[in-house]
């Protein structure tokens, strides 16, 4: 079962994960101080889901995992992505983008389209990358 899991970035500065989709009786969240640790508590929680439902009877199914950032959790997480060359590669101030990366500054639609597409070229590029 293919799911869709909302990595954020809190007011209190914790990042939190869930499950944007419904599960059959039962939720799906994670939370920790990065990225990282909210979505390994996720993965803890599934685990220890999955062996709750196997001793009551019952079968949870297994979830693939498709992974929607917003962008103070998207470069946390991807911490090894140099941020202003994102911004040079996107057509953005790298100024403006640290700002919208620590959550000084808010990224509009238009921006958001403009990072998106240098992340999917960036993606491209590794994905046909070897040694």
């Amino acid at each position: 079962m293919k799911v869709t899991v909302i990595i954020e970035k809190a007011k209190d500065g914790y990042y939190s994960c869930y499950v944007e989709d419904d599960l059959p009786g039962f939720g799906l969240s994670g939370f920790g101080e990065s990225a990282e640790a909210a979505k390994e508590d996720m993965m803890k929680t599934y685990q220890e889901m999955k062996e709750i439902q196997a001793e009551e009877g019952k079968e949870v199914p297994e979830l693939e995992f498709t992974y929607k950032y917003d962008m103070q959790s998207f470069f946390d997480y991807f911490s090894f992505l140099n941020v202003s060359k994102v911004a040079e590669l996107a057509g953005i101030n790298p100024s403006l983008m640290r700002q919208y990366t620590s959550g000084v500054a808010n990224a509009g639609q238009k921006q958001y389209d403009k990072i998106r597409v240098a992340i999917g070229k960036i993606s491209k590029e590794l994905s046909a990358a070897t040694f």
